[in-house]
């Protein structure tokens, strides 16, 4: 019998946690690699507080990977679950500040993380795609009414994922973080490596860009498979057409060859287009419905993993 494909998926946020919640149902050898350049909400306040890698993205990727049984759907609630309050307390996610505490006692990023998952009982593995928090940094486009044709910086994901302009494109600050190393092993390693859906600007793209990463994404012999949003990003991908998005795609991680493209039966306007689009950067196009019939512009795991275990195959 031939073993189940090691499979890396990188991103954040609920674009990540749709991907993972499929691919766990495809491979047991499973691997996130998560972006780490939030710096609003819970994350941004124990980033802010204790220095800490932003703790949220990896709880959302460890929560998607809890079993479907009452042990996994209790420890993914208890993970997901934020306090209500008047205090200081109050839109923590216990997640957060469980992995934050591990950290802390331990010493070690990829260990403390490694333990949630043992607690979980995850299938898969989280690890961050850097040792380090990062800053996102952009260059936008009409965020100045007098001048519309200026280029404006901004910094921040939450920033950058709300402005008001369109993203010309994105930058980390430090632009040459050390890239996590067990990351970079299971990249090597992987059979097939799994880009979004996700934020675009402020999830996807990240991780192209720190550059050890993005010369093991180049280099290893993995098969690379782009899964497409479902749409525009109000703020951060306003009026992309599904070419678009592999277009800055490829602007940002130019030397990145990809194999395959998956979008949305429902969600792409000309599919000529886009399979030329494809095609330009050495990928076939697939088009499958894997979208959610019950909530707007969200991936169906279900369907996912369904179209996923042929692509994969």
């Amino acid at each position: 019998m031939s073993r189940a494909p090691r499979v890396v998926a990188l991103g954040g946020g609920h674009g990540l946690a749709a991907s993972l919640s499929a691919l766990r149902h495809v491979t047991d050898q499973l691997t996130a690699v998560v972006t780490v350049a939030d710096n609003g909400g819970s994350s941004g306040r124990l980033r802010k507080e204790l220095g800490v890698l932003p703790p949220g993205d990896l709880r959302m990727a460890l929560a998607a990977l809890c079993r479907d049984d009452e042990w996994g759907r209790t420890w993914a609630d208890v993970l997901q679950h934020r306090f209500r309050s008047n205090g200081e307390l109050h839109d923590h996610a216990v997640g957060n500040l469980l992995i934050v505490a591990l950290w802390e006692l331990l010493g070690e990023a990829v260990d403390g993380l490694d333990w949630v998952a043992r607690l979980l009982g995850a299938q898969g593995r989280v690890l961050p795609m850097s040792a380090v928090p990062l800053d996102i940094t952009a260059r936008v486009l009409g965020l100045d009414p007098d001048h519309p044709e200026a280029i404006t910086e901004i910094r921040g994901q939450a920033d950058v994922a709300s402005t008001e302009g369109h993203v010309v494109d994105v930058a980390l600050d430090p632009a040459d973080p050390p890239a996590c190393p067990e990351a970079l092993v299971a990249v090597a390693e992987a059979d097939w490596v799994v880009v979004g859906p996700g934020s675009w600007f402020t999830s996807v793209i990240p991780n192209l860009l720190v550059p050890a990463l993005c010369r093991g994404l180049e280099q290893t012999s993995a098969r690379r498979l782009i899964t497409l949003n479902l749409g525009e990003q109000k703020g951060e991908t306003d009026g992309f057409s599904p070419e678009t998005h592999l277009e800055v795609l490829a602007a940002h991680a130019p030397d990145l060859r990809i194999d395959v493209v998956l979008a949305d039966t429902g969600h792409v306007p000309d599919p000529e287009s886009l399979r030329r689009t494809a095609q330009s950067l050495g990928a076939e196009l697939v088009i499958a419905d894997v979208a959610d019939d019950d909530r707007d512009l969200h991936h169906a795991p279900d369907k996912l993993a369904k179209v996923y275990r042929e692509i994969l195959r």
